[in-house]
């Protein structure tokens, strides 16, 4: 039997899902890093916890929500709590292992920008911005970060601040005496990261199947740095795939039947009983 094909993002979204456990609990980002823990969920870690920042304990959403606001990430959740209670008691009381983000920029220290491109007083794209992305940075107990991989996304400064990695030399989390680890991983559709011990800078830790250091290199903003050991990401087996693309696929149709809904402020008198 030939080994399945694949695509590079599916590739990027299989290894962070992998990264996840049983034990997990998780504030989950919107986008990359949602496909991603709830493909964990799918498959090999059906116990892991996600919690999303609308105020969603345990949810099991059986499509990708499209924002925090979902109705499905509600409709499947344990429970539902405030927003408040999830930042003050759930996230600052330290009760979250692992803070899955994403950005449209990050630096080799892990910071990330979802705020602004350019300069913050004139953007050439202003972002839609942190939402929850800063405390959970600050206050998970580690983050991952999960990104495609181009040299406008893998900067060697990130443009603006929103949420702090290691900080911009590397050594102001520790300096603030943060209690959190920070971040821990990096999972991009070449390569795996996590930061060297003693900089904190990112360095390369694993290729996935196919890419070359050079790709790598020419696919970032700094100048990459690689582990003493390298090693080769084993590529998707046939149930993840399988998993992924079927969760993929029902999200595109309930997503697809969402958009043909008549809208609020449409004249939908001719759906209208008569009286």
């Amino acid at each position: 039997m030939s080994e399945p094909q694949y695509s590079s993002s599916e590739m990027m979204t299989i290894a962070a899902a992998r990264t996840l456990t049983n034990d997990d609990v998780c504030f989950v980002g919107i986008g990359l890093p949602s496909a991603a823990c709830n493909l964990a969920r799918l498959t090999h870690a059906p116990r892991l916890r996600l919690i999303y920042e609308s105020g969603t304990i345990e949810t099991k959403p059986d499509v990708l929500p499209l924002s925090i606001g979902d109705s499905e990430l509600c409709d499947t959740a344990l429970v539902t709590v405030s927003v408040p209670e999830i930042f003050a008691y759930w996230l600052q009381g330290g009760r979250i292992g692992i803070g899955f983000l994403s950005g449209a920029q990050v630096d080799r220290y892990g910071n990330l920008n979802s705020t602004v491109i350019g300069r913050y007083t004139s953007p050439t794209v202003r972002l839609p911005g942190s939402g929850g992305a800063t405390e959970i940075a600050v206050w998970s107990q580690r983050i991952f970060i999960i990104m495609r991989q181009t040299r406008r996304a893998f900067v060697e400064r990130v443009d603006f601040l929103t949420s702090l990695g290691h900080g911009r030399t590397g050594r102001e989390r520790r300096a603030l005496g943060l209690p959190t680890e920070g971040p821990a991983l990096l999972v991009t559709d070449l390569c795996m990261m996590k930061p060297e011990a003693e900089t904190k800078a990112f360095e390369v830790v694993s290729l996935h199947e196919g890419v070359t250091r050079d790709q790598v290199r020419e696919h970032t903003g700094w100048e990459v740095q690689f582990g003493a050991r390298v090693e080769v990401t084993p590529p998707p087996d046939r149930r993840e795939l399988e998993v992924l693309r079927d969760l993929n696929e029902r999200t595109a149709r309930a997503h697809a039947s969402r958009d043909r809904r008549p809208r609020r402020n449409e004249d939908t008198r001719e759906h209208q009983p008569s009286r």
